[in-house]
């Protein structure tokens, strides 16, 4: 894992990780790549939660994310968006699939709508960084 990434995650409860093809079946079913950084981390923890800095995450696990966004009505209220986890709360964590770059936004999940997407870093390690308070 990166050493970045092992910083930001010092309190961060990692899962069991998944196999590549798990995460290929999953891409296939989403019609999505997800970005090598993310994939990575899957192989070393599918998900997980805990704080980072002084925010809270809670990364959905791999075999979750299709039913998650499908029962938030994601492909309604903000298409183009795939969520991946929450902060614990009221905001979702998302891949923002119209742009080639993948980047990581933040909806709030009541009055989930385009319009309240917030860029939180264009990678995994920025979207960390952001909310560790880099």
């Amino acid at each position: 894992m990166d050493e970045k990434i092992k910083t930001y995650l010092t309190e961060f409860e990692l899962n069991e990780p998944v196999a590549v093809n798990s995460i290929q079946d999953v891409e296939e079913q989403l019609q999505f790549n997800f970005p090598k950084e993310y994939s990575d981390f899957l192989m070393i923890s599918n998900g997980g939660e805990g704080s980072v800095g002084q925010s809270y995450l809670r990364l959905w696990k791999l075999e979750e994310l299709i039913e998650l966004n499908e029962a938030y009505g994601v492909q309604d209220f903000a298409p183009g968006l795939l969520i991946i986890g929450t902060d614990g709360s009221d905001t979702a964590y998302c891949f923002d699939t119209r742009s080639d770059d993948k980047p990581i936004v933040s909806v709030p999940f009541i009055g989930m709508d385009l319009s309240e997407v917030q860029s939180c870093g264009d990678n995994l390690i920025q979207f960390l960084g952001f909310l560790y308070g880099n």
